[in-house]
């Protein structure tokens, strides 16, 4: 039988999923998007109030030098702030966070937490072609909170193929929805990136969630910027578009999810990491597996 909490938690999600989620987003990113002084220093002050930031990690450690609260939210840090993992055999964490979930794929399912699993089929948007290249392979799923930097980088160097726009709702997706709710990465809107990498192919999968309707990419403009209401795919190869190790790939608007999805056999986790670990942009998340 379930616990008191978890109902709770179940109640709240349902109060939730009534709630008009882009627009709610869509309000939310005016008002952080707002270069208004009074209400833009109001809001990064708020929030400098309830989380604990180190700006001294910041390119710019003023908050009041910022244009507007998404500026600060998805601030850049100083060049030596994330030591990058060492070596091509190295996977380097894409972001600041904790990991949610690490490990196999089993078969098609993907553990989001204990006792609910959901389809890797349907996290791409119900492509099975792309979905058979990563059946039975290695996943990560990453967890950025409100206080963490913002950005997301490259695990390893790559060459874009391919990303798909899926569009979805925007639940929560902090820990008590990712318990409660089921199959949640799969109804969010998210975007799918595609890269070749020296271990094989690699997605990274941007998960948006409830004010987090809006994530960029450093590639270019299109729907992937602009979200919509249909699944959309676009074709890369031959665009040369080629992102180093760390070099940053995009960032969310506010705190959301990145899930990393590699073939079978192509890499190994690292053996010390698990559910909850903390995670810092470029620490060694996991190792060619041939580099073993």
């Amino acid at each position: 039988m379930r616990s008191g909490p978890y109902l709770l938690d179940r109640l709240r999600l349902a109060a939730i999923s009534i709630l008009p989620h882009h627009l709610l987003s869509h309000l939310v990113r005016v008002l952080t998007h707002s270069r208004v002084t009074f209400l833009k220093n109001l809001l990064i002050k708020g929030f400098l109030h309830l989380y604990t930031i180190d700006l001294t990690e910041a390119a710019q450690p003023d908050p009041q030098r910022y244009e507007s609260f998404n500026a600060f939210f998805t601030r850049a840090l100083r060049d030596d702030a994330r030591p990058i993992a060492s070596g091509n055999e190295s996977i380097c964490s894409p972001v600041d966070g904790r990991i949610s979930q690490i490990g196999k794929i089993r078969s098609e399912s993907i553990l989001q937490t204990k006792g609910h699993d959901y389809s890797l089929t349907a996290l791409l948007g119900g492509d099975r072609a792309l979905a058979d290249n990563y059946m039975n392979g290695n996943f990560a799923t990453l967890y950025l909170a409100p206080r963490n930097y913002h950005r997301i980088h490259m695990p390893l160097a790559g060459k874009l193929k391919r990303t798909i726009y899926i569009p979805g709702r925007l639940y929560p997706v902090n820990v008590l929805a990712v318990r409660a709710l089921d199959r949640v990465f799969t109804r969010n809107e998210r975007l799918v990136a595609v890269f070749d990498t020296a271990v094989g192919e690699m997605a990274v999968i941007m998960v948006g969630a409830l004010f987090v309707g809006f994530m960029e990419t450093v590639w270019g403009t299109g729907r992937e910027q602009q979200p919509g209401r249909r699944l959309q795919s676009i074709d890369y190869q031959g665009s040369g578009i080629r992102l180093e190790k760390a070099q940053e790939m995009g960032r969310f608007n506010m705190g959301s999810t990145v899930i990393l999805l590699f073939p079978a056999g192509r890499v190994a986790w690292v053996e010390e990491l698990g559910e909850e670990s903390p995670l810092r942009m470029g620490q060694e998340l996991g190792r060619a597996a041939n580099a073993l």
